[in-house]
């Protein structure tokens, strides 16, 4: 019986690796393009390889990622390329006749300095974080369109499903690109290489984040697409639970050995106050996570071992 096929986008970043190496990934047929091979911010181009090799479904997980130094630095880019690749992988799929489509967002999509967690019926009822703002308003507008298309057209079935923060195997450790977890393992490990006695936290430490493994999202993908059909259109994916930055500091201090302490600017800026996702509908349809924040954590500081420090 032959394999569906799928197109995974983003394949050479964290979330399309993780899944590229998770074991049940071999049920099919993946057409993995980097970049260079499949440039989603030229539509001709999109649409002309959809019509090419006409994927069963598409998973949509390609995008212009960083932390809050690099969205603060460059709001243009964040905007414009989110917001050409998730227009243009829609719209050529809809357009080509591929009837499913999973998108993959961001709980960056949701209104900033919500204490509660966060549901997915909060979209679009407030105003985004300012330091990764375009990034957020690029990221809901693709989601929204995949909305719309199935709205106008209920054959096709376009569903979004909405990560909490991400950490793990071939995540960025550049303090300047990174997210928070592979930021701080990067910053301890020189800390520790140099024999430095302090590292510096943004702030005074006390937000509030939740991460979870990057290979525990794939699981989670492969679980969606055979779980397509039962879907809804919006879905949260994560802990639903967090901790405070500071205590992200002392855990990944434990898993590589450093002793010194931490120190605080408070005149960095640190986003929302608190992030979490509520993860009531993913568990309601029986997926959750299963790698804790010590284990991923050791995986993630072997990746970095292995593959950035050497």
């Amino acid at each position: 019986m032959p394999k569906n096929t799928i197109l995974l986008t983003g394949s050479s970043g964290m979330v399309g690796q993780n899944l590229l190496e998770h074991a049940d990934i071999s049920s099919y047929d993946i057409l993995s393009p980097r970049s260079n091979e499949l440039d989603l911010r030229d539509f001709e181009k999109v649409e002309n390889y959809l019509l090419k090799y006409k994927p069963e479904m598409i998973i949509h997980a390609a995008g212009k990622v960083g932390g809050i130094q690099a969205n603060l630095r460059e709001p243009v880019n964040f905007l414009v390329d989110n917001l050409d690749m998730g227009r243009n992988i829609v719209m050529g799929a809809y357009k080509s006749g591929i009837k499913k489509l999973m998108n993959i967002g961001s709980s960056c999509m949701y209104p900033a300095n919500i204490s509660e967690p966060l549901k997915e019926d909060m979209l679009m009822t407030g105003k985004f974080e300012e330091t990764n703002e375009g990034y957020s308003i690029a990221k809901l507008a693709t989601a929204r369109l995949c909305e719309y298309v199935s709205r106008e057209d209920s054959s096709f079935i376009y569903k979004t499903l909405i990560p909490c923060n991400l950490y793990g195997k071939f995540d960025k450790f550049k303090v300047d690109y990174s997210h928070l977890v592979a930021a701080v393992i990067h910053k301890i490990h020189l800390a520790k290489k140099n024999h430095a006695n302090e590292v510096e936290v943004w702030g005074d430490g006390m937000a509030r984040r939740e991460f979870m493994y990057a290979g525990d999202l794939a699981d989670a993908l492969i679980w969606s697409i055979n779980n397509f059909d039962e879907l809804p259109k919006y879905m949260n994916i994560g802990l639903g639970v967090d901790i405070t930055i500071d205590e992200y500091y002392k855990r990944v201090a434990k898993v590589i050995g450093f002793t010194g302490t931490l120190t605080h600017d408070k005149t960095m800026p640190v986003g929302m106050i608190r992030k979490v996702v509520n993860t009531d509908i993913q568990t309601k349809l029986g997926w959750y996570p299963k790698t804790s924040l010590e284990v991923g954590l050791q995986k993630t500081y072997e990746f970095y071992l292995n593959e950035i420090a050497k």
